[in-house]
Parts: structure tokens; C-alpha cells; sequence
């Protein structure tokens, strides 16, 4: 709704929502609205402004004819998100007092009360109205802000979790678990059900949070594919930082060293080692044959195999693998290790060279500092992104396979061949839900140390400081493409370094008109653009697809004979602490020529403006090529370096349809 429309006689956005909704209702009455009675579920005011509303079809042609209307879209399902329970990480040892500034509230519920929160974990609410309108006759089992699942407080407690000693997985990681910005204060928005999952709940958990006074949103859950406009997230995002709120969402001696998750510090001890060539594969029913001892499995499915020898009577195995998938793994329900295919080359030759070879496995043992990495991880999306593909993404890497955090009680964290569920306190899961919170509690530190930057400068700080190089002091490599050197399609400008974006010299702000700016390039109707902004307020006389970003990305198609030359003009704002000259370092992509102009900027004071202009022209082939550089703004005196990715790729032709975030 376009909220400038509320006549005067209305006191609340409530009141003239509910009169609208009353309004469709008198006019239409149907047998839909007999069994799913019309009502307003959620009011929005503050990172969107409308309202989720049970209706018919026929009621809502009437909506749309109402003043104020902008935009109506059907509810949708989004995955699951953070939710709430007690834990360690959530003690508030060592806290100081709730900042008056907090409004929200610990909302009491089954199984939860409000003396669970504390000085750590502030806030509890829960939101649940657009699942049990979408199933009227459904029972929410778990009615409160309690955690059911695991997947809210693994990621809370990775962002925010306070200091808990003696943690581990079974013996795995053993030392003191603590988040990214152990000292912040928590907030938990419930939205995700085991009966369902709904956008209008998140729109509300989100709405709230804002209100309630937070300064960041830590959100792993997502849509691909959709347009901005029909995004909730997205839209409730631009609300947000609109009001300063940052929005933080989900795109392997003598002795060798093996790879194992086995929860248990099982007995495998100077057993016989058996290698068998024709069976090696470990996919076959002839494994059943080993009763005891250790097999040697290569050259096969780890999946297929780990499944195999647990059915069958070796006492353990060694898989011989090399592939990236198995090491984002969270299931090893039967002894075994894995091991390089170079260590393996040694294992196989020991087996058939020695008479009664013998073997034993350590479990339970946790090794730092391995290389290289960090490495890029399989699962992980790829640009460019299909809602708008002139912005580069994604933004940044951050840490998100086999995350040790905490966990809730009443769910088993492993499993042991056949059907033996195990409980931990903790637990180790991948995805890009476990890397989001990481990013979330760097930038919360950020806005600790800076609470006058607006999420664009700690975007900036954190994307311009990134670390493109990995522990060997090589580039960055993608587990998913065999190990070959990372771009930023898949990276974005590196691994999130929160030390060099404590103080990064200089940023690139962006401010709500610009970001409308964008919109209004990308050939949005107006109402499309309502529906994300709100507000008639911002027009669209400066529309430009060239928003003030600290990264690059021009793209080319294939159908295109001539060489594309793309202009780039961004605007950079010092925030050091005064005087300041900056010289032009540009690692040029392969077939293509950049200039930048000017190639110094003088800052005369802390927060002056100064412009440039980056021309990229790629003369090379346009079948699919994606090609990378950088360009990096020098502090002459050595104290900062602002780096920017700058890449060239083809245009991808996409069809826009839902598809929902998998973590």
C-alpha cells in the first residue's frame, strides 16, 4: 500500500487497513470467504507497509480498485530459519544492561516463558499467522518461540553466542565455542513452523525487528529467481536499511591425516588391512565376505560405499577420495576415514607389499590450520545473480562447512549404523545459512566500533577488505570446479576479513534514492517500484543502472559482434581521520583494456566525496569466457587499500519462476 493515500480520520495504519479489508468484504461475498473467512492477518509499518490479508479472489479484484493500492502477491513458502532455544551460547554472563533504546519484548508461549530471556538473548517473538491461514485447521505443535528443529540456534549462536567452555562434537573441535560478536545482544524472530512456512510470517518477524530497535537482520532463507519486486525479503530489506538497519541474507608423513565424523571414539586398533582390487570399488555385496579388519575402498561412490560396508562386516574402512562434496558431509554413521588419493597411492602399496598388513584409526581428534584454505564450497550459488545481473554477486565468503555451534536438546545431532540417534550439545552443519551469521555478527561488531555508518559503509568496509588469497598465499580455489582457481562469481571479493574492515580508509556509499535509481533503470512499472519503496516520495529523474557499489561487472552477449565498452562512475567517501592521497593499482583482466580517471584522489578532509570513472572494453571471445581483475584505491603512505573486483561475463537469458533456497 501506498501509505501517503491513509485519509486523515484514520489514527493508525491498522485502523485504515482493517476498513479496507472490511470494505472488499461487504461487496463480495462468496462461498470461499464462507469456508476460509475473509481477515487481516499482519499490519506492516516498518520495513513494508501493507498487510497480509485471508481473501478471495473476487474480494481482492475490489482491493485492487481501492485508493492506495499498490501491489497484491500471493503468499509464498520460504525455507527454514532461525528460531529459538535455550543453551549455553545464550547465557548472559559477563553482559551488561539492555540499552534503553530496545523496545521489544520476550513474548511468552508452550513450553517458553519470558524469564528465559536475559541481558544475551533480549528479545523472543513468534509469528505464525500466515501458516495457520494458509492450513485453518491446522495445530501448531511447538506454539512459541521455541526452537524445534536446531537450525535458528546453530545459527544464532555461530553469530552472537556467548563464551561456553568445554565444547565439542563427540570429541571433534573440542576447546570454547563462541560466536562471531560474542558481546552482542540477541533477538529471535520465530517465522519458520514445522507445519509451514510463509512469507507473510517472515515479512512480520522482520517488520517487528525493526521496530524493536535491532541493527542488524541475520536471515538464512531466501528466494531464487524471483523478481525484486515480488521478493519479500528483498523488499523488506530496502525498508530496512532505510532505516539503518543492516540485512545479512542467503546466493584434506609417516603419519597420515584422514578426514571422519564417525560420533564415537570407536576401538580400531592394529586391525588387518585388506585390499582387494576387484572389489576396491566397495559397491558390491562381495564386501560382505571381509568380517573383520579394515577395507580399503577407492574409485567409487563415498556415499554408496559408507552405506555398503555398514551393511556388511568389516570392522571399518578407508575411503579413498578426493571429492569436495564428502568434506561438507554431516552423516559418518560407520568407522572409516577418508584420505587423499596421494596418501591412498601409499596405503594400497604398504597392503600389497607387506605380509599381514595392519592399520588403526584415531577418532575424535580435531587438526587446525589444514590447506589450503579457505576454498570455496560446492554447494554454494554462483553468479551473476538472476534478479539483476549488473550488480556483481555475491558480495563476500565467509566461513559455512561443518560450523560447530549450538544445537537444541531434543533432536539427534548423529546417527550410528542402523537406527542409533545420538544428542549433543552441539553440532556440525554446512550450507550458506552456516556462512550468513558469520558475515551478520562481523558487520554488528562493525556497527559497535562505527553506529554512524548506514549499511551501505559496512557493506563496503567488509566487501573492500576482503582476502582473495588462501593460507598457502595462492588465489582462492572452487572445490566445486575440480579445485581451479576462484572468480568472483562464486566469491565475491574474497573471505570477509573483519580486522581490515574495522578501518577501511574509504567506502562507497549508497543511499535509498540511489538504490531507487537502479530500479527505475531496470524498466520496472511504477507500481512494481511502489511495491519496494513504499513510498511516492522518490521519483525517478536521475534512473541509472550504475549504483555507487564496490565491485564491477560488465557483461557481454554472445549474439554481440562488436567490442562492449562499459562505463563505470563511482563515488568514494573517506572516513579516515583526515588528509588523505590515493593512487590507482588495476589488475587488468585478460583481453581487456581498463582506464580509470582520475588516477589519484586527494582527500583534503574526513567524509569529502571524490569521483572516478572505471572504462572496461573486452575485446576477447564471447562464448561464455568469464574473466577477472581488480582495482585497488592505495593510500600513499601504506595504511589502507580499498580493493574492487572487477569481472566481465556473458549475460545469462533467465526465466523468472520461484525456486526456494535450499540450506
Amino acid at each position: 500500500m501506498d501509505k501517503s493515500f491513509m485519509p486523515k480520520a484514520f489514527a493508525s495504519h491498522q485502523q485504515w487497513y482493517s476498513s479496507i479489508v472490511e470494505t472488499a468484504k461487504v461487496k463480495v461475498t462468496t462461498s470461499e470467504s464462507s469456508t476460509n473467512p475473509t481477515r487481516l492477518l499482519y499490519s506492516y509499518n516498518n520495513a513494508f507497509h501493507g498487510f497480509s490479508v485471508v481473501m478471495s479472489e473476487d474480494e481482492l479484484q475490489v482491493l485492487e480498485k481501492l485508493p492506495g493500492f499498490v501491489s497484491a502477491y500471493a503468499d509464498k513458502t520460504v525455507t527454514l530459519d532461525t528460531p529459538l532455544t535455550q543453551s549455553r551460547s545464550f547465557k548472559d554472563n559477563g553482559m551488561t544492561e539492555i540499552p534503553s533504546r530496545w523496545k521489544g519484548i520476550c513474548e511468552p508461549g508452550q513450553e517458553f516463558n519470558a524469564s528465559m530471556c536475559n541481558k544475551k538473548l533480549i528479545g523472543v517473538r513468534y509469528f505464525n499467522k500466515g501458516v495457520k491461514a494458509a492450513r485453518p485447521n491446522i495445530t501448531i505443535s511447538m506454539n512459541s518461540g521455541r526452537d524445534t528443529h536446531g537450525h535458528g540456534t546453530h545459527t544464532s549462536s555461530t553469530l552472537g553466542g556467548n563464551y561456553v567452555e568445554s565444547a565439542s562434537f563427540f570429541g571433534y573441535a573440542t576447546g570454547t565455542a563462541r560466536g562471531v560478536a560474542p558481546r552482542a545482544r540477541l533477538a529471535m524472530y520465530k517465522v519458520i513452523w514445522d507445519e509451514g512456512r510463509h512469507a507473510s510470517d517472515v515479512l512480520a518477524g522482520m517488520d517487528q525487528a525493526v521496530a524493536d530497535g535491532v541493527d542488524v537482520i541475520s536471515i538464512s532463507m531466501g528466494f531464487d529467481d524471483v523478481p525484486l519486486y515480488e521478493d519479500p525479503i528483498a523488499i523488506a530489506s530496502f525498508g530496512a536499511m532505510e532505516k539503518g538497519v543492516l540485512v545479512s541474507a542467503s546466493a584434506g608423513n609417516a603419519v597420515i591425516t584422514g578426514w571422519s565424523m564417525y560420533p564415537a571414539n570407536a576401538l580400531v586398533d592394529e586391525l588387518p588391512l585388506v585390499y582387494n582390487e576387484l572389489i576396491s570399488s566397495c559397491n558390491s555385496t562381495d564386501v560382505s565376505s571381509f568380517n573383520y579388519g579394515i577395507i580399503i575402498c577407492e574409485n567409487g561412490d563415498f556415499f554408496h560405499q559408507i552405506e555398503t560396508i555398514a551393511q556388511s562386516s568389516p570392522t571399518a574402512a578407508i575411503y579413498i577420495s578426493n571429492d569436495p562434496r564428502i568434506f561438507e558431509y554431516e552423516e559418518f554413521q560407520y568407522p572409516g576415514v577418508v584420505i587423499s588419493p596421494e596418501d591412498g597411492a601409499v596405503v594400497i602399496s604398504y597392503a600389497t607389499s607387506v605380509i599381514d598388513p595392519v592399520s588403526s584409526i584415531n577418532f575424535q581428534e580435531t587438526f587446525v590450520r589444514s590447506t589450503p584454505a579457505p576454498v570455496v564450497a560446492s554447494y554454494t550459488s554462483r553468479g551473476p545473480s538472476p534478479s539483476y545481473q549488473g550488480i556483481l554477486k555475491p558480495d563476500i565468503m565467509a566461513p559455512g562447512s561443518l560450523v560447530l555451534a549450538s544445537w537444541i536438546p531434543h533432536v539427534y545431532t548423529a546417527t550410528i549404523y542402523p537406527h542409533i540417534e545420538l544428542r549433543n550439545e552441539f553440532a556440525m552443519i554446512s550450507g550458506t545459512s552456516m556462512a550468513c551469521p558469520h558475515s551478520s555478527g562481523i558487520a554488528a561488531l562493525l556497527k559497535g566500533v562505527h553506529p554512524e555508518w548506514i549499511p551501505a559503509a559496512i557493506r563496503s568496509a567488509m566487501i573492500t577488505g576482503a582476502i582473495n588469497i588462501d593460507n598457502t598465499n595462492s588465489p582462492i580455489k572452487d572445490s566445486g570446479l575440480n579445485y581451479s582457481i576462484v572468480n568472483p562469481l562464486a566469491m565475491g571479493a574474497g573471505l570477509v576479513n573483519p580486522n581490515f574492515a574495522l578501518n577501511p580508509g574509504l567506502i562507497y556509499d549508497a543511499t535509498p534514492q540511489d538504490y531507487v535509481n537502479l530500479l527505475c533503470a531496470m524498466n520496472f512499472t511504477r507500481n512494481q517500484i511502489l511495491t519496494i519503496t513504499r513510498s511516492s516520495s522518490y521519483n525517478c529523474q536521475n534512473a541509472s543502472s550504475d549504483l555507487n557499489y564496490p565491485s564491477f561487472i560488465a557483461l557481454y552477449t554472445n549474439e554481440t559482434a562488436a567490442t562492449p565498452i562499459q562505463k563505470f562512475v563511482r563515488t568514494m567517501t573517506n572516513v579516515g581521520d583526515g588528509p588523505a592521497n590515493y593512487s590507482i593499482n588495476v589488475v587488468v583482466p585478460s583481453d581487456t583494456n581498463v582506464s580509470v580517471y582520475p588516477p589519484r584522489l586527494s582527500f583534503n578532509s574526513k567524509y569529502e566525496k571524490l569521483s572516478y570513472t572505471l572504462t572496461v572494453e573486452y575485446s576477447g571471445s564471447k562464448t561464455g569466457e568469464v574473466v577477472f581483475g581488480s582495482l585497488t584505491w592505495v593510500n600513499v603512505i601504506g595504511l589502507h587499500a580499498v580493493t574492487s573486483s572487477i569481472v566481465v561475463a556473458p549475460m545469462i537469458h533467465t526465466v523468472v519462476a520461484p525456486m526456494i533456497h535450499t540450506w
